[in-house]
Protein backbone atom coordinates (compact mmCIF):
# COMPACT_ATOMS: atom_id res chain seq x y z
CA UNK A 1 0.00 0.00 0.00
CA UNK A 2 1.07 3.57 -0.80
CA UNK A 3 2.06 5.94 1.48
CA UNK A 4 -1.20 8.42 1.52
CA UNK A 5 -0.41 10.21 4.84
CA UNK A 6 -1.67 13.19 5.59
CA UNK A 7 1.48 15.59 5.34
CA UNK A 8 0.61 19.05 5.57
CA UNK A 9 -2.28 20.52 8.16
CA UNK A 10 -3.41 24.18 7.24
CA UNK A 11 -5.20 25.67 10.41
CA UNK A 12 -6.69 29.17 9.39
CA UNK A 13 -7.06 31.39 12.74
CA UNK A 14 -5.90 31.50 15.62
CA UNK A 15 -7.61 32.30 19.17
CA UNK A 16 -9.13 29.15 21.30
CA UNK A 17 -10.32 27.43 18.59
CA UNK A 18 -7.05 27.36 15.96
CA UNK A 19 -4.73 26.45 19.03
CA UNK A 20 -6.95 23.95 20.86
CA UNK A 21 -6.77 21.78 17.56
CA UNK A 22 -3.05 22.30 16.74
CA UNK A 23 -2.26 21.40 20.70
CA UNK A 24 -4.14 18.23 19.85
CA UNK A 25 -2.28 17.83 16.58
CA UNK A 26 0.97 18.02 17.57
CA UNK A 27 0.10 15.21 20.72
CA UNK A 28 -1.30 13.38 18.82
CA UNK A 29 0.39 13.02 15.42
CA UNK A 30 3.84 12.85 17.20
CA UNK A 31 5.97 10.65 14.21
CA UNK A 32 7.00 14.18 12.76
CA UNK A 33 5.76 13.38 9.56
CA UNK A 34 3.38 16.28 9.13
CA UNK A 35 3.08 19.90 9.56
CA UNK A 36 1.23 21.68 11.84
CA UNK A 37 0.87 25.20 10.45
CA UNK A 38 -1.27 28.01 11.83
CA UNK A 39 -2.04 31.35 9.94
CA UNK A 40 -3.91 33.77 12.40
CA UNK A 41 -4.85 37.14 11.76
CA UNK A 42 -2.62 40.21 13.49
CA UNK A 43 -5.80 42.24 13.46
CA UNK A 44 -8.63 39.72 15.05
CA UNK A 45 -8.29 39.41 18.95
CA UNK A 46 -9.20 36.92 20.67
CA UNK A 47 -12.28 37.68 23.19
CA UNK A 48 -11.19 37.74 26.58
CA UNK A 49 -14.58 38.30 28.58
CA UNK A 50 -13.85 35.14 30.50
CA UNK A 51 -14.60 31.67 29.34
CA UNK A 52 -16.68 29.09 31.17
CA UNK A 53 -16.45 25.74 30.45
CA UNK A 54 -17.83 21.89 31.67
CA UNK A 55 -16.16 19.13 33.16
CA UNK A 56 -15.21 17.23 29.86
CA UNK A 57 -12.63 19.62 29.41
CA UNK A 58 -10.50 17.64 31.96
CA UNK A 59 -9.97 15.06 29.58
CA UNK A 60 -8.72 17.44 26.63
CA UNK A 61 -6.26 18.89 29.41
CA UNK A 62 -5.30 15.60 30.61
CA UNK A 63 -4.61 14.29 26.95
CA UNK A 64 -2.39 17.25 26.31
CA UNK A 65 -0.34 16.36 29.39
CA UNK A 66 -1.23 19.33 31.47
CA UNK A 67 -0.98 19.69 34.82
CA UNK A 68 -4.09 21.56 36.37
CA UNK A 69 -2.63 23.74 39.34
CA UNK A 70 -0.40 24.99 36.27
CA UNK A 71 -3.12 25.34 33.92
CA UNK A 72 -5.43 27.28 36.77
CA UNK A 73 -2.17 29.93 37.55
CA UNK A 74 -1.23 30.71 34.11
CA UNK A 75 -4.85 31.43 32.55
CA UNK A 76 -6.28 32.89 35.62
CA UNK A 77 -8.80 30.29 36.21
CA UNK A 78 -10.94 29.39 39.08
CA UNK A 79 -12.96 26.41 39.40
CA UNK A 80 -17.12 25.89 38.92
CA UNK A 81 -19.51 23.09 40.21
CA UNK A 82 -22.18 24.19 37.71
CA UNK A 83 -24.36 27.24 36.72
CA UNK A 84 -26.69 29.10 38.72
CA UNK A 85 -29.91 30.46 36.90
CA UNK A 86 -31.71 33.62 38.18
CA UNK A 87 -34.97 34.79 37.48
CA UNK A 88 -35.69 32.35 34.40
CA UNK A 89 -38.83 30.53 35.53
CA UNK A 90 -40.18 33.89 37.30
CA UNK A 91 -38.53 36.55 38.79
CA UNK A 92 -37.12 35.80 42.26
CA UNK A 93 -36.50 32.04 41.26
CA UNK A 94 -33.49 30.44 41.29
CA UNK A 95 -31.70 26.86 41.13
CA UNK A 96 -28.64 25.70 40.60
CA UNK A 97 -27.50 22.97 37.52
CA UNK A 98 -24.55 21.19 39.30
CA UNK A 99 -21.94 18.60 37.90
CA UNK A 100 -23.06 15.54 39.43
CA UNK A 101 -25.99 13.27 40.69
CA UNK A 102 -28.13 13.71 42.79
CA UNK A 103 -28.14 11.43 45.84
CA UNK A 104 -28.01 7.90 44.57
CA UNK A 105 -30.25 5.27 43.61
CA UNK A 106 -31.88 3.37 46.13
CA UNK A 107 -34.16 -0.01 46.12
CA UNK A 108 -35.23 -0.83 42.22
CA UNK A 109 -35.92 3.03 41.37
CA UNK A 110 -33.77 6.09 40.16
CA UNK A 111 -33.64 8.22 43.26
CA UNK A 112 -35.26 11.76 42.16
CA UNK A 113 -38.44 9.27 41.98
CA UNK A 114 -38.35 9.05 46.02
CA UNK A 115 -38.14 12.96 45.70
CA UNK A 116 -41.29 13.00 44.31
CA UNK A 117 -43.30 10.41 46.47
CA UNK A 118 -42.60 12.92 49.20
CA UNK A 119 -43.28 15.97 47.67
CA UNK A 120 -46.48 14.32 46.51
CA UNK A 121 -47.04 14.24 50.63
CA UNK A 122 -46.18 17.66 51.21
CA UNK A 123 -42.39 17.74 51.65
CA UNK A 124 -40.72 20.63 50.68
CA UNK A 125 -37.12 20.44 50.32
CA UNK A 126 -35.67 22.18 47.44
CA UNK A 127 -34.36 18.92 45.06
CA UNK A 128 -30.43 20.83 45.15
CA UNK A 129 -29.56 19.58 48.85
CA UNK A 130 -29.58 16.23 47.31
CA UNK A 131 -26.58 17.52 45.20
CA UNK A 132 -23.06 18.16 46.64
CA UNK A 133 -22.24 20.45 43.92
CA UNK A 134 -25.14 22.46 43.85
CA UNK A 135 -25.11 22.73 47.95
CA UNK A 136 -21.38 23.55 47.78
CA UNK A 137 -21.89 26.28 45.21
CA UNK A 138 -24.38 27.81 47.60
CA UNK A 139 -21.72 28.41 50.13
CA UNK A 140 -18.71 28.45 47.87
CA UNK A 141 -17.04 26.08 48.94
CA UNK A 142 -14.86 23.92 46.43
CA UNK A 143 -12.35 21.10 46.52
CA UNK A 144 -11.25 18.07 43.60
CA UNK A 145 -13.60 15.49 43.37
CA UNK A 146 -11.44 12.10 44.68
CA UNK A 147 -13.12 8.82 43.55
CA UNK A 148 -11.38 7.15 46.46
CA UNK A 149 -13.60 8.52 48.55
CA UNK A 150 -17.56 7.84 48.80
CA UNK A 151 -18.64 11.41 49.82
CA UNK A 152 -16.37 13.14 46.90
CA UNK A 153 -16.85 10.76 43.87
CA UNK A 154 -20.72 11.75 43.15
CA UNK A 155 -19.69 14.93 41.37
CA UNK A 156 -17.03 16.54 38.59
CA UNK A 157 -15.46 19.97 38.38
CA UNK A 158 -14.91 22.34 35.09
CA UNK A 159 -13.01 25.66 35.00
CA UNK A 160 -13.95 29.67 33.68
CA UNK A 161 -10.83 30.91 32.16
CA UNK A 162 -9.03 33.67 30.24
CA UNK A 163 -10.01 32.76 26.55
CA UNK A 164 -7.04 34.84 25.53
CA UNK A 165 -4.64 33.37 28.10
CA UNK A 166 -5.77 29.64 27.40
CA UNK A 167 -5.14 30.67 23.22
CA UNK A 168 -1.87 31.55 24.62
CA UNK A 169 -0.95 29.07 26.57
CA UNK A 170 -1.55 26.30 24.15
CA UNK A 171 0.58 28.11 21.56
CA UNK A 172 3.14 27.81 23.64
CA UNK A 173 2.45 24.07 23.83
CA UNK A 174 1.85 23.74 20.40
CA UNK A 175 4.92 25.37 19.22
CA UNK A 176 7.47 23.84 21.28
CA UNK A 177 6.20 20.64 19.60
CA UNK A 178 6.69 22.21 15.88
CA UNK A 179 3.80 23.77 15.16
CA UNK A 180 4.87 26.93 12.81
CA UNK A 181 2.60 29.98 13.41
CA UNK A 182 2.17 32.64 10.68
CA UNK A 183 0.76 36.32 11.77
CA UNK A 184 -1.03 37.07 8.36
CA UNK A 185 -4.45 37.63 6.86
CA UNK A 186 -5.28 35.34 4.04
CA UNK A 187 -6.46 37.06 1.11
CA UNK A 188 -7.53 34.28 -1.54
CA UNK A 189 -8.36 30.99 -1.52
CA UNK A 190 -6.81 28.51 -4.39
CA UNK A 191 -9.40 25.46 -5.45
CA UNK A 192 -8.39 22.65 -7.69
CA UNK A 193 -10.38 22.49 -10.90
CA UNK A 194 -10.90 18.81 -10.48
CA UNK A 195 -12.59 18.06 -7.23
CA UNK A 196 -12.96 21.54 -5.56
CA UNK A 197 -10.92 21.10 -3.21
CA UNK A 198 -8.71 23.46 -1.55
CA UNK A 199 -5.58 23.79 -2.76
CA UNK A 200 -3.43 26.80 -1.42
CA UNK A 201 -4.26 30.06 0.22
CA UNK A 202 -2.49 33.20 -0.33
CA UNK A 203 -1.32 35.85 2.28
CA UNK A 204 -1.20 39.59 2.38
CA UNK A 205 2.08 39.61 1.75
CA UNK A 206 1.56 37.35 -1.72
CA UNK A 207 2.92 34.35 0.33
CA UNK A 208 1.33 31.15 -0.91
CA UNK A 209 0.62 28.19 1.38
CA UNK A 210 -0.58 24.81 0.49
CA UNK A 211 -1.81 22.40 2.30
CA UNK A 212 -3.29 18.59 2.36
CA UNK A 213 -6.15 19.28 5.40
CA UNK A 214 -7.11 22.29 6.07
CA UNK A 215 -8.85 23.44 9.87
CA UNK A 216 -11.33 26.15 9.41
CA UNK A 217 -10.86 28.30 12.54
CA UNK A 218 -11.82 31.91 10.64
CA UNK A 219 -14.75 32.27 13.63
CA UNK A 220 -18.63 33.55 11.96
CA UNK A 221 -17.52 34.37 8.62
CA UNK A 222 -16.36 30.83 8.03
CA UNK A 223 -13.29 31.81 5.50
CA UNK A 224 -13.01 28.98 3.89
CA UNK A 225 -15.76 26.60 4.52
CA UNK A 226 -18.43 28.84 3.42
CA UNK A 227 -16.39 31.83 1.44
CA UNK A 228 -14.80 29.77 -0.63
CA UNK A 229 -16.89 26.21 0.21
CA UNK A 230 -19.96 27.73 0.12
CA UNK A 231 -21.16 25.05 2.10
CA UNK A 232 -24.44 26.88 3.82
CA UNK A 233 -25.68 27.23 7.20
CA UNK A 234 -29.14 26.16 8.68
CA UNK A 235 -30.93 28.87 10.55
CA UNK A 236 -31.92 27.91 14.54
CA UNK A 237 -33.06 31.37 15.26
CA UNK A 238 -36.43 30.09 15.38
CA UNK A 239 -35.70 27.90 18.17
CA UNK A 240 -33.40 30.17 19.46
CA UNK A 241 -33.55 33.91 18.46
CA UNK A 242 -31.09 36.06 20.94
CA UNK A 243 -29.01 37.78 17.84
CA UNK A 244 -26.53 39.84 19.58
CA UNK A 245 -24.53 39.96 22.83
CA UNK A 246 -22.45 42.82 24.80
CA UNK A 247 -19.87 42.20 27.05
CA UNK A 248 -17.13 43.63 29.33
CA UNK A 249 -14.45 42.85 31.79
CA UNK A 250 -15.39 44.59 35.28
CA UNK A 251 -13.64 44.67 38.36
CA UNK A 252 -13.11 41.57 40.99
CA UNK A 253 -15.65 42.04 44.00
CA UNK A 254 -15.98 40.02 46.92
CA UNK A 255 -15.13 35.85 47.10
CA UNK A 256 -14.80 33.77 44.40
CA UNK A 257 -18.44 31.79 43.47
CA UNK A 258 -17.31 28.29 42.16
CA UNK A 259 -20.23 28.66 39.47
CA UNK A 260 -21.71 30.67 36.39
CA UNK A 261 -24.65 33.30 37.15
CA UNK A 262 -26.68 33.40 34.24
CA UNK A 263 -29.41 35.87 35.10
CA UNK A 264 -32.69 36.08 32.84
CA UNK A 265 -33.01 39.46 31.86
CA UNK A 266 -35.93 41.70 30.08
CA UNK A 267 -34.78 39.76 26.29
CA UNK A 268 -32.40 37.19 26.92
CA UNK A 269 -29.94 36.81 29.79
CA UNK A 270 -26.68 38.11 31.40
CA UNK A 271 -23.83 36.33 32.15
CA UNK A 272 -21.48 36.63 35.39
CA UNK A 273 -18.15 34.55 34.88
CA UNK A 274 -15.84 35.26 38.19
CA UNK A 275 -11.76 34.72 37.44
CA UNK A 276 -9.03 35.54 39.74
CA UNK A 277 -8.01 38.84 38.50
CA UNK A 278 -11.60 39.90 37.40
CA UNK A 279 -14.98 38.93 36.30
CA UNK A 280 -16.09 38.36 32.32
CA UNK A 281 -19.69 39.93 31.56
CA UNK A 282 -22.18 39.43 28.88
CA UNK A 283 -25.86 40.50 27.78
CA UNK A 284 -26.92 37.67 25.27
CA UNK A 285 -30.45 39.43 23.97
CA UNK A 286 -33.05 39.21 20.77
CA UNK A 287 -32.60 42.93 19.15
CA UNK A 288 -36.29 42.37 17.69
CA UNK A 289 -37.11 43.10 21.42
CA UNK A 290 -34.33 45.61 23.38
CA UNK A 291 -32.52 48.52 21.88
CA UNK A 292 -28.52 48.08 21.62
CA UNK A 293 -28.15 51.30 23.42
CA UNK A 294 -30.75 49.02 26.02
CA UNK A 295 -28.89 46.55 25.78
CA UNK A 296 -25.38 47.91 27.18
CA UNK A 297 -27.35 49.58 30.27
CA UNK A 298 -28.96 46.61 31.37
CA UNK A 299 -25.08 45.16 31.46
CA UNK A 300 -23.50 48.11 32.71
CA UNK A 301 -26.26 48.54 35.41
CA UNK A 302 -26.09 44.78 36.97
CA UNK A 303 -22.12 45.11 37.24
CA UNK A 304 -21.00 43.64 40.59
CA UNK A 305 -17.93 46.25 40.32
CA UNK A 306 -16.60 49.09 38.09
CA UNK A 307 -16.06 47.89 34.17
CA UNK A 308 -12.42 47.82 33.27
CA UNK A 309 -13.14 48.09 29.25
CA UNK A 310 -16.02 49.47 27.46
CA UNK A 311 -18.77 47.16 26.37
CA UNK A 312 -18.18 45.48 22.79
CA UNK A 313 -20.90 43.94 20.51
CA UNK A 314 -20.98 40.26 19.21
CA UNK A 315 -23.76 39.77 16.64
CA UNK A 316 -24.30 36.22 15.48
CA UNK A 317 -27.21 33.91 14.36
CA UNK A 318 -28.02 30.45 16.00
CA UNK A 319 -27.44 27.52 13.60
CA UNK A 320 -24.73 25.62 12.44
CA UNK A 321 -23.00 24.80 8.96
CA UNK A 322 -25.00 22.26 6.52
CA UNK A 323 -21.38 20.17 6.25
CA UNK A 324 -18.95 21.08 9.22
CA UNK A 325 -16.60 18.81 6.92
CA UNK A 326 -16.86 19.48 3.50
CA UNK A 327 -14.12 18.24 0.83
CA UNK A 328 -10.77 18.69 2.80
CA UNK A 329 -11.66 21.16 4.94
CA UNK A 330 -12.92 21.01 8.66
CA UNK A 331 -14.73 23.68 10.23
CA UNK A 332 -13.91 24.36 13.88
CA UNK A 333 -15.42 26.39 16.83
CA UNK A 334 -17.61 29.47 15.41
CA UNK A 335 -17.23 28.66 11.77
CA UNK A 336 -18.92 25.65 12.41
CA UNK A 337 -21.52 27.29 14.19
CA UNK A 338 -23.20 28.76 17.07
CA UNK A 339 -25.25 28.49 19.96
CA UNK A 340 -25.30 31.14 22.70
CA UNK A 341 -23.42 30.04 25.95
CA UNK A 342 -26.23 29.45 28.54
CA UNK A 343 -24.91 26.24 28.91
CA UNK A 344 -21.34 26.85 28.43
CA UNK A 345 -21.15 24.41 25.23
CA UNK A 346 -18.60 26.43 23.46
CA UNK A 347 -15.66 25.31 24.29
CA UNK A 348 -17.02 21.65 24.40
CA UNK A 349 -17.85 21.89 20.59
CA UNK A 350 -14.38 23.01 19.78
CA UNK A 351 -12.98 20.01 22.03
CA UNK A 352 -15.66 17.73 20.50
CA UNK A 353 -14.70 18.39 16.97
CA UNK A 354 -11.13 18.20 17.27
CA UNK A 355 -11.34 14.60 19.10
CA UNK A 356 -13.96 13.72 16.05
CA UNK A 357 -11.69 14.56 13.31
CA UNK A 358 -9.08 13.02 15.07
CA UNK A 359 -11.27 9.81 15.46
CA UNK A 360 -11.78 9.76 11.84
CA UNK A 361 -8.37 11.25 10.65
CA UNK A 362 -7.90 10.89 6.97
CA UNK A 363 -5.21 10.06 4.42
CA UNK A 364 -5.19 12.20 1.33
CA UNK A 365 -7.47 10.36 -0.57
CA UNK A 366 -10.08 11.67 1.86
CA UNK A 367 -12.81 9.03 1.86
CA UNK A 368 -16.14 10.38 2.06
CA UNK A 369 -17.49 7.52 4.28
CA UNK A 370 -15.27 9.33 6.99
CA UNK A 371 -16.55 12.87 6.18
CA UNK A 372 -20.19 11.61 6.47
CA UNK A 373 -20.20 9.93 9.74
CA UNK A 374 -18.10 12.63 11.65
CA UNK A 375 -20.82 15.27 9.86
CA UNK A 376 -23.76 12.93 10.93
CA UNK A 377 -22.40 12.58 14.65
CA UNK A 378 -21.20 16.40 15.42
CA UNK A 379 -24.71 17.00 13.60
CA UNK A 380 -26.15 15.00 16.54
CA UNK A 381 -24.13 16.51 19.50
CA UNK A 382 -25.39 19.95 17.96
CA UNK A 383 -29.16 19.58 17.82
CA UNK A 384 -28.87 18.15 21.77
CA UNK A 385 -27.16 20.59 23.00
CA UNK A 386 -30.00 23.17 20.93
CA UNK A 387 -32.62 21.23 22.31
CA UNK A 388 -31.16 21.43 26.20
CA UNK A 389 -30.64 25.38 25.49
CA UNK A 390 -34.28 25.54 24.33
CA UNK A 391 -35.58 23.73 27.30
CA UNK A 392 -34.34 27.11 29.49
CA UNK A 393 -36.39 29.48 27.06
CA UNK A 394 -39.58 27.37 27.07
CA UNK A 395 -40.22 26.26 30.43
CA UNK A 396 -40.57 29.42 31.96
CA UNK A 397 -43.78 31.53 33.88
CA UNK A 398 -42.65 34.88 32.66
CA UNK A 399 -45.62 37.24 31.91
CA UNK A 400 -43.25 40.15 32.16
CA UNK A 401 -41.97 40.76 28.96
CA UNK A 402 -43.08 39.59 25.20
CA UNK A 403 -39.87 37.96 24.81
CA UNK A 404 -40.84 35.43 27.46
CA UNK A 405 -44.02 35.08 26.31
CA UNK A 406 -42.81 34.48 23.18
CA UNK A 407 -40.44 31.93 24.19
CA UNK A 408 -42.93 30.05 26.50
CA UNK A 409 -45.71 29.67 23.30
CA UNK A 410 -42.63 29.00 20.81
CA UNK A 411 -42.04 25.86 18.38
CA UNK A 412 -39.79 23.23 19.97
CA UNK A 413 -37.89 20.52 18.47
CA UNK A 414 -39.77 17.55 18.23
CA UNK A 415 -36.95 15.37 20.50
CA UNK A 416 -37.44 17.83 22.83
CA UNK A 417 -41.19 17.83 23.18
CA UNK A 418 -41.11 14.08 23.77
CA UNK A 419 -38.66 14.67 26.27
CA UNK A 420 -40.16 16.98 28.04
CA UNK A 421 -43.77 15.44 28.02
CA UNK A 422 -42.40 12.11 29.24
CA UNK A 423 -40.69 13.71 32.07
CA UNK A 424 -44.35 15.81 32.36
CA UNK A 425 -46.70 12.56 32.66
CA UNK A 426 -44.27 9.68 34.23
CA UNK A 427 -41.78 11.14 35.80
CA UNK A 428 -38.92 9.31 33.49
CA UNK A 429 -36.50 10.56 31.32
CA UNK A 430 -36.24 9.57 27.38
CA UNK A 431 -32.78 8.54 25.92
CA UNK A 432 -32.45 10.09 22.45
CA UNK A 433 -28.60 8.69 21.57
CA UNK A 434 -25.71 10.20 22.64
CA UNK A 435 -26.15 13.46 24.85
CA UNK A 436 -23.25 15.49 26.55
CA UNK A 437 -25.86 16.33 28.99
CA UNK A 438 -26.79 12.99 30.67
CA UNK A 439 -29.76 12.21 33.08
CA UNK A 440 -28.71 14.30 36.08
CA UNK A 441 -27.93 17.51 33.81
CA UNK A 442 -31.62 17.25 32.38
CA UNK A 443 -33.23 16.68 36.31
CA UNK A 444 -31.54 19.08 37.38
CA UNK A 445 -33.21 22.03 34.09
CA UNK A 446 -36.50 20.34 34.20
CA UNK A 447 -37.42 19.93 38.09
CA UNK A 448 -35.02 23.59 38.30
CA UNK A 449 -37.19 25.48 35.69
CA UNK A 450 -40.75 23.71 37.99
CA UNK A 451 -41.50 21.15 35.38
CA UNK A 452 -42.95 18.91 37.71
CA UNK A 453 -44.49 14.79 37.19
CA UNK A 454 -47.89 14.28 37.68
CA UNK A 455 -46.80 11.25 38.36
CA UNK A 456 -44.13 8.66 40.03
CA UNK A 457 -41.98 5.13 39.42
CA UNK A 458 -44.88 3.04 40.92
CA UNK A 459 -41.75 0.80 42.31
CA UNK A 460 -40.62 3.57 44.77
CA UNK A 461 -43.76 2.71 46.54
CA UNK A 462 -42.45 -0.73 47.24
CA UNK A 463 -39.95 0.92 50.23
CA UNK A 464 -42.15 2.07 53.18
CA UNK A 465 -42.56 5.57 53.78
CA UNK A 466 -40.74 5.18 57.02
CA UNK A 467 -37.55 3.64 55.07
CA UNK A 468 -37.79 6.34 52.23
CA UNK A 469 -38.03 9.28 54.99
CA UNK A 470 -34.78 8.09 56.76
CA UNK A 471 -33.17 7.30 53.85
CA UNK A 472 -33.45 10.60 52.08
CA UNK A 473 -32.46 12.58 55.77
CA UNK A 474 -29.49 10.92 55.67
CA UNK A 475 -29.01 11.36 51.40
CA UNK A 476 -29.12 15.28 52.86
CA UNK A 477 -26.99 14.69 56.12
CA UNK A 478 -24.39 13.12 53.90
CA UNK A 479 -24.36 16.06 51.68
CA UNK A 480 -24.38 19.11 54.64
CA UNK A 481 -21.46 16.82 56.39
CA UNK A 482 -18.82 16.48 52.97
CA UNK A 483 -19.20 19.98 52.09
CA UNK A 484 -18.80 21.78 55.48
CA UNK A 485 -15.21 19.55 55.52
CA UNK A 486 -14.74 21.51 52.18
CA UNK A 487 -12.48 24.99 52.12
CA UNK A 488 -13.71 27.78 50.21
CA UNK A 489 -12.94 28.26 46.69
CA UNK A 490 -10.33 30.60 47.60
CA UNK A 491 -8.70 29.43 50.16
CA UNK A 492 -8.11 26.27 47.81
CA UNK A 493 -7.21 28.34 45.21
CA UNK A 494 -4.54 30.11 47.35
CA UNK A 495 -2.86 27.09 48.80
CA UNK A 496 -2.82 25.09 45.27
CA UNK A 497 -2.95 27.48 42.46
CA UNK A 498 -3.02 31.51 43.04
CA UNK A 499 -2.28 33.24 40.11
CA UNK A 500 0.37 36.16 39.88
CA UNK A 501 -1.19 39.44 40.62
CA UNK A 502 -2.52 41.35 37.98
CA UNK A 503 -3.13 44.84 37.11
CA UNK A 504 -6.05 46.41 34.44
CA UNK A 505 -5.12 47.87 31.74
Amino acid sequence: MSDRRIRKVVIVGGGTAGWMTAAAMTRVLRDGQTKIVVIESPDIRTVGVGEATIPILQLFNRMLGLDEDDFIRQTQATFKLGIEFRDWVRPGHRYIHPFGRFGTDYGACAFHHYWLRLRALGDETDFGEYSLPATACRQNRFIRPDPETPSLATFSHAFHFDAALYAKYLQAYAEKRGARRIARNVVDVHLRGEDGFIEALTLDDGARVEGDLFVDCSGFRGLLIEGALKTGYEDWSRFLPCDRAVATQSEKVGPLTPFTRASAQTAGWQWRIPLQHRTGNGYVYCSRFVSDDEAVATLLRNLDGKPYVDPWQLKFTAGRRRKFWNKNCVAVGLASGFMEPLESTSIHLIQTGITKLMGFFPDRDFDPSLSEEYNRRHNHEFERIRDFLVLHYHANERDDSPFWIERRNMEIPEGLRHKMELFRRTGRLAQLGADIFQDPNWLAVLIGQNIMPQKYDPLADTVSLAEVKQFMASSRAGVRKAVQAMPSQDAFIAKHCRAAEWVAA
